[in-house]
């Protein structure tokens, strides 16, 4: 994984301006839900995950530089975090937190610590 969070990896096939709406997305143990939202933004890219019922309807937010791949034929994302580091991300909130400096700050700290960054 990059030891910057909030872009995407250049060998993951990322396109700038892709819709990533609805794809399935894979940890490195199963799925965790489908991309409900996403950011190209520079510097602050992500994808907004709804799990579904795997974490009673949680939606959590990863950050791009976790993606490892991703496959348009398949319509699949493929994340290099487990899913347990997911389900222990600080909690997200959709209407407070997508932008926030500080809630980035909080999971660059929760993903960080799993990665030595």
């Amino acid at each position: 994984m990059s030891d910057n969070l909030w872009g995407y990896q250049p060998a993951s096939g990322h396109t700038a301006g892709a819709d990533l709406t609805g794809y399935s997305v894979e940890a490195t143990d199963g799925s965790i839900g489908k991309v409900d939202k996403h950011s190209d933004e520079v510097g602050s890219a992500y994808l907004v995950v709804d799990t579904g019922v795997w974490i009673f309807g949680k939606d959590v937010l990863i950050p791009a530089g976790t993606v490892k791949a991703i496959d348009t034929a398949e319509r699949t994302i493929f994340v290099d975090l487990t899913k347990d580091e997911i389900k222990g991300s600080p909690e997200f909130d959709r209407h407070k937190h997508a932008g926030d400096p500080g809630y980035h700050a909080q999971l660059d700290g929760h993903y960080g610590k799993h990665r030595g960054i």
